[in-house]
């Protein structure tokens, strides 16, 4: 009997929620809205009818409190899925993060761990405003303890949070909110391991280093590029901490030339970790010097006009592959 099915990319973290929840009974999911509404983006919808308000729980609208309690839950035999409705409110929870929840395995000499999963949605492309649009991993993987991962595709939705949700510790499950449409196909019997690449695109020319909304992004780019006749690979990080810098190292090995491009702001983030890896242990490799395409340092506008000029593009990555390749 096949095991795959098309699915959008919302669907496809519904099932998976709904298959841990059929296997494990620790494993609950908690957030504003979760349970009666199915979420504001919809990925718990009929989650409460198949298994109770017990298990499905809508919380008052504190951000601080419900990771503060998943925190507990954790601590106690519990398996937490939070949900935070946006990215942004992720700033009300950071001490139950970042000084809980990531110091718990470390403070109790491994006697404790806190296996909690925090689900929320970053990035623009809606119209969102700048309280509701900002992609704030690199906050979350520079903290010691917290893994962060950010699929780009509905079967790495499924596989990724499956992954996540049986890890024994906490972790950061980001989604994108103008990815939840997208359609694909997904094998719930395909497995995924936190911190592990892939080759979303074989090329031999330079190296794209990317994740999350931006993989797609970069997809169609290299195809652009491909009529010009300049072969991208596009290397789909998937995990961010860890990050898989063999992958990115063995793809620089045979390309000699990088970008590393995401949708969050480019000062101090994930791609200036990713060019000072590059820079310390792949300097011989390198051709050109490495560059990046990120959002300008700025809030992200509101104004659809405006949001579409500080948005990451296909041209913008097309422009500097050209500019590393002249």
């Amino acid at each position: 009997m096949s095991t795959t099915t098309e699915m959008r990319y919302v669907n496809a973290v519904t099932q998976a929620l709904r298959d841990c929840m059929e296997q494990d009974l620790t494993v609950v999911v908690m957030g504003e809205d979760v349970a009666n509404a199915g979420g504001s983006f919809k990925a718990t919808r009929g989650l409460l009818d198949t298994f109770g308000p017990g298990r499905v729980i809508d919380t008052p609208i504190s951000e601080s409190a419900i990771a503060s309690a998943a925190v507990g839950m954790a601590l106690t035999g519990m398996k937490p899925v939070v949900e935070i409705m946006f990215m942004d409110f992720i700033t009300l929870s950071m001490d139950a993060l970042v000084n809980q929840a990531a110091k718990a395995r470390y403070m109790f000499g491994g006697q404790g761990s806190v296996p909690m999963v925090l689900r929320t949605p970053h990035g623009g492309g809606l119209s969102a405003g700048p309280q509701h649009s900002q992609c704030l991993e690199a906050w979350l993987a520079h903290i010691p303890g917290l893994k962060v991962v950010c699929p780009s595709c509905p079967q790495d939705a499924y596989s990724l949070l499956r992954a996540a949700i049986a890890d024994p510790d906490p972790v950061m499950f980001i989604e994108h909110k103008a990815m939840y449409a997208n359609k694909g196909e997904v094998d719930t019997a395909k497995t995924a391991r936190i911190g592990e690449a892939r080759i979303a695109r074989a090329g031999r020319d330079v190296t794209l280093v990317t994740y999350g909304a931006t993989v797609n992004v970069c997809l169609k780019a290299a195809d652009q590029l491909g009529k010009e006749g300049m072969e991208a690979e596009v290397v789909d990080l998937r995990s961010i901490q860890p990050w898989d810098k063999a992958a990115v190292l063995e793809s620089l090995s045979r390309t000699h030339r990088a970008v590393v491009v995401h949708e969050a702001v480019q000062a101090f983030g994930v791609g200036a970790e990713i060019v000072a890896t590059i820079a310390d242990e792949g300097f011989d490799e390198l051709d050109a010097p490495v560059l990046r395409v990120a959002a300008p340092f700025m809030p992200a506008p509101f104004a659809s006009s405006l949001e579409k000029g500080y948005a990451v593009t296909v041209d913008r990555v097309m422009d500097a592959v050209r500019k590393t390749l002249a």
